[in-house]
């Protein structure tokens, strides 16, 4: 599965949760923050996922540095447990 984020559309925490949850069909009870998008991504969406953000400067500029960083780092994290997990199929993540 490839999942692009667009900086333009993603000014807050909240948005990247809405568009998330839209794209990853993350459903009702989905706890949009940070500790629920890590449960989902480790434990519930089937891989491989490649996510793609583009124009991330718009959104680090639109949430600030520290929630910008929380959130890559979260998909850093994410992306390592894969490989630690040594997954064939995996989360990849790039920010452009």
């Amino acid at each position: 599965m490839d999942i692009t984020l667009h900086g333009s559309r993603i000014k807050s925490e909240s948005d990247l949760h809405q568009v998330l949850s839209e794209k990853l069909d993350l459903g009702p009870y989905y706890g949009r923050n940070l500790a629920a998008l890590w449960d989902r991504l480790t434990t519930d969406v089937a891989r491989p996922v490649r996510m793609i953000w583009k124009d991330a400067d718009l959104s680090r500029a639109g949430m600030g540095d520290e929630v910008f960083a929380r959130i890559v780092s979260l998909f850093r994290d994410v992306e390592q447990q894969d490989r630690d997990f040594g997954r064939s199929e995996m989360f990849t993540f790039l920010c452009e």
